[in-house]
């Protein structure tokens, strides 16, 4: 979904929203922006999400307020995060990243919700259906959950001698890094491969990861689908340099800070 329609869809979110709610909210409206990430790893995300905005004709600071929360990878702030916009009785919930949108979700059953997650909404919960939602939670999808046993594929077509694969996930978005775990053993079970699931949600795992990967004798590593990677995508494209470790991940920030290759889509042309 591009980026205009997923702004309208922030917008009809509020108005949708009952008008004896709406008569206690401030003259200007206000939105939560909250997110599992940091506002550098956003910045142009960021700056597509106001430009929308504008398109739609609501800018911050004039007709509209945005109230911005960055967990900065640390995924345990989130839930007291939302619940202060929440108490801020805020008029709709912008939320990207899954655990962002968990939190959201968890956090109330009346305030719009609008997602991005990488993740099935389906699956997660969020919604009963694409076509029809329903409750008080929206948005868009990637779908980037479902592309990293093609990223498997890709590698393994790239180095066919390569036996033992290495998955990386972030333990500390458990709905993503078990669904990804499940569905990378599958596919290294057809291929013939031997993986192994290893965690990382610090930057303090980083080295300890890479001296297991060397220690396996893997010939490739497949970065799951988690923000707290992309914040971090030059120190890890550095050790897979380090230490010669052919590297697929989504998103072209990995590609072009140094690793093999990227595999998705660009999020930051099709949506917010």
């Amino acid at each position: 979904m591009k980026r205009r329609e997923f702004i309208a869809l922030l917008g009809g979110a509020a108005a949708a929203r009952p008008l004896a709610a709406r008569a206690q909210q401030p003259a200007t409206p206000v939105i939560g922006f909250v997110s599992a990430n940091t506002p550098q790893d956003w910045a142009r995300p960021l700056s597509a999400f106001v430009k929308g905005l504008g398109e739609t004709g609501y800018a911050d600071g004039h007709n509209v307020t945005i109230e911005y929360r960055w967990a900065e990878d640390q995924y345990d702030r989130l839930p007291a995060m939302v619940a202060d916009l929440v108490q801020r009785q805020v008029a709709v919930i912008a939320a990207t990243t899954t655990p962002a949108v968990l939190a959201a979700k968890a956090a109330t059953t009346t305030i719009p919700i609008v997602f991005e997650t990488a993740a099935d909404p389906i699956q997660l919960g969020l919604v009963a259906s694409l076509n029809r939602p329903g409750g008080n939670v929206t948005g868009v999808t990637q779908m980037s959950v479902g592309l990293v046993p093609k990223d498997l594929e890709l590698l393994h077509e790239l180095l066919p001698t390569a036996r033992v694969i290495v998955l990386l996930v972030n333990p500390a978005n458990s709905t993503l890094a078990e669904t990804e775990s499940r569905e990378v053993l599958a596919a290294a079970h057809i291929f013939g491969l031997e993986l192994h699931v290893l965690n990382a949600s610090t930057e303090r795992d980083f080295d300890a990861v890479f001296a297991n990967i060397i220690q396996l004798r893997a010939g490739g590593l497949v970065i799951g689908t988690d923000g707290f990677f992309t914040s971090h995508s030059e120190q890890l494209a550095a050790l897979a340099a380090r230490h010669a470790i052919p590297t697929v991940y989504k998103g072209r920030e990995f590609a072009a800070a140094g690793v093999l290759m990227s595999y998705g889509g660009n999020i930051r042309t099709h949506t917010t």
